[in-house]
């Protein structure tokens, strides 16, 4: 079932094209996730879905009665005054029908016995409709939802006036969830989240039934929970099936083609252009000018392009001791208007030359105030911490607060590094501030902009020790593949904290792990961190998306082992069916055959779907 189209959809802002040609179909059991260069116009494009911007070109069109639930980036205002009051909105008519009821039930006790009998019917009435809509069993699900994100109960019933960026946004998203809108549509919504919370969101969509559209540069959440993407990349929409390393595989497989293609068609073009100058006068003019006419009306093939993208450069980092940082009965946390929070017992620990080490926890855990006592921007409560001989930090802080926001782009690098303002344009260059870029004042740049520039004044000093506190936060997906190889190559210590899995996984050999009120040290990479957790199977275990094994169970339990292995034939078959389309739309790709691709697509999106339900009731 069709929940939204748009037909050749285009958006300009003045003479800026942001996208056109765009004709896209959402149906009732899609998960698209939507992905491109910052300020491509995926956010635009979510807008113009909700009906929040008119398309200057095409139109949209929505079920009769769709129910949209939007979760942008930013919230507005909360509306109650606590966020549990503003959760609960999203079950207003239950609230309205709770009030109607207690006044309905003050009439037929105390009314006179004809009004008592109207209000009696009236009541039954009212309470066959609160039924139907869930009620008494709201509140446990706002409460159930507000956990699953990390909200607790403390933030949930604080003032809303006092709650930070990342908890409204948060309280939007628990919002939404609890509303079960038919359409979800999310932008960017890890930003704010951590790894328990991030399991939980990616299980929950994976369970709902409606449809789900999410701008994400989440990889691996991506991986998880979309089965279509949309890339929105130089003013053009491309659907892709599949998840997002599915959507990579084909990108890379169809630029491959257009390339051959095009230098095909090139080779061709000058071969002719080659005989129509030859033979332009003379004998053979008829059949050069015939050609000429062809050359004209053949459709081009064009050259394959991509995005530009940050180009980083990582200095050669100098050599400091073979210890950079120390603590020594620490304890951290942090004072303020006579009462002190405590928040983490460090063990005695030292942190060695050329390691790379991942700070995870819970979000409100610890972790930057742990980098700020370790750099000594925070007094610790008890203890000491201690930095290394020949160390020199570079620190990105997580708010950005070294920024100097009075000053254009240009300048802010020169207030880190004095330098030639033609080597600070180049090198502003590749971190994509071009031409009159530089001369933006600080204060009015994106949020993506504001890191690459932290990044660059960071680098720029050439540090031997680097500590980062959510690098990735704001970056689009190109952004951080080019932040992760520079850091590969870093000869320095890292220390950082993240939420982003993979990026964990690329760049960290040790992990503090912030849990309970103290620090545990675990030696090794975040996927055996993982395992030893047992959030993931060891290698050679099943997991999503394996094949289940065949146990025998005992006899005593003869028609659990046939339902289950009934399941697994049926999963086999759905596997098997999801290979086939998935090399047929490969085939159809190949052939350019929209209407194929279009319809194999939706097949394979339904064949998918069936899949997941499928499993979950395996597993289940």
């Amino acid at each position: 079932m069709q929940l939204l189209t748009g037909n050749d959809l285009g958006l300009y802002y003045g003479d800026h094209e942001v996208f056109s040609d765009v004709t896209i179909e959402v149906t009732d059991r899609a998960r698209i996730g939507i992905v491109g260069p910052n300020g491509g116009g995926k956010t635009s494009l979510l807008r113009v879905l909700i009906g929040e911007l008119e398309p200057n070109a095409g139109a949209t069109q929505r079920m009769r009665g769709l129910r949209i639930g939007y979760v942008p980036q930013s919230p507005g205002n909360v509306v109650g005054s606590s966020l549990r009051d503003e959760i609960t909105t999203a079950f207003a008519e239950l609230r309205d029908l709770e009030r109607e009821l207690e006044s309905s039930a003050g009439w037929a006790e105390h009314g006179e016995p004809q009004e008592r009998r109207k209000e009696e019917r009236r009541y039954a009435a009212l309470l066959e409709r609160y039924d139907a809509l869930g009620s008494h069993d709201y509140r446990s699900v706002v409460e159930r939802i507000s956990t699953g994100v990390g909200l607790t109960a403390a933030v949930l019933d604080a003032p809303a006036a006092s709650a930070s960026g990342g908890e409204r946004t948060r309280a939007a998203l628990a919002k939404a969830l609890c509303s079960d809108p038919d359409l979800l549509i999310l932008d960017e919504p890890t930003n704010y989240l951590d790894f328990q919370a991030l399991e939980w969101l990616e299980g929950m969509l994976n369970r709902r039934r409606h449809a789900l559209v999410v701008v994400s540069h989440d990889r691996q959440f991506l991986d998880q929970v979309v089965t279509r993407v949309w890339e929105v990349e130089r003013r053009r929409l491309q659907s892709f099936p599949g998840n997002y390393t599915k959507y990579r595989s084909l990108k890379t497989e169809l630029l491959q083609r257009q390339e051959k293609e095009y230098d095909s068609q090139q080779a061709y073009i000058a071969k002719e252009e080659s005989f129509i100058q030859r033979y332009r006068a003379g004998q053979r003019s008829r059949e050069a000018r015939g050609r000429a006419t062809r050359l004209q009306r053949l459709k081009r093939v064009e050259a394959t392009t991509t995005e530009p993208s940050v180009t980083f450069s990582m200095p050669q980092a100098s050599r400091t001791g073979g210890v950079v940082f120390g603590a020594r009965g620490l304890t951290v946390g942090f004072s303020a208007d006579g009462s002190t929070t405590h928040l983490l017992t460090v063990p005695d620990i030292e942190l060695e030359r050329g390691s790379r080490t991942a700070v995870v926890g819970r979000n409100g855990s610890g972790k930057t105030t742990l980098l700020d006592t370790l750099l000594g921007l925070r007094p610790p409560l008890t203890g000491t911490a201690s930095t290394g001989h020949n160390v020199e930090v570079g620190y990105l802080s997580q708010d950005l607060s070294d920024l100097p926001e009075d000053m254009s782009v240009l300048e802010a690098l020169l207030d880190a590094k004095d330098m030639p303002p033609g080597d600070a344009r180049s090198y502003l260059a590749r971190f994509l501030f071009r031409g009159e870029d530089v001369m933006d004042v600080v204060s009015t740049l994106s949020g993506g902009e504001r890191v690459r520039l932290a990044l660059a004044r960071l680098l720029i000093v050439e540090p031997n020790v680097l500590v980062m506190d959510e690098p990735t936060t704001h970056l689009d997906i190109p952004s951080r593949e080019a932040l992760e190889r520079v850091l590969l190559t870093y000869g320095g210590t890292m220390l950082f904290v993240s939420h982003d899995r993979r990026f964990i996984s690329l760049l960290a050999d040790r992990l503090w792990v912030l849990e309970s009120g103290t620090v545990h040290q675990f030696e090794g990479s975040f996927e055996e961190w993982l395992r030893a957790t047992s959030k993931i199977p060891a290698p050679g275990q099943p997991t999503r998306g394996a094949r289940p094994p065949k146990a025998k169970p005992p006899k005593a339990r003869q028609e659990p082992r046939v339902k289950t292995e009934a399941l697994e034939r049926t999963i086999m078959d759905l596997e098997a069916r999801v290979g086939d389309l998935e090399r047929q739309l490969g085939e159809a790709s190949e052939r350019q055959d929209v209407a194929e691709v279009a319809r194999l697509g939706r097949e394979y999106d339904e064949v998918k779907a069936n899949l997941d339900r499928t499993w979950a009731g395996w597993t289940g």
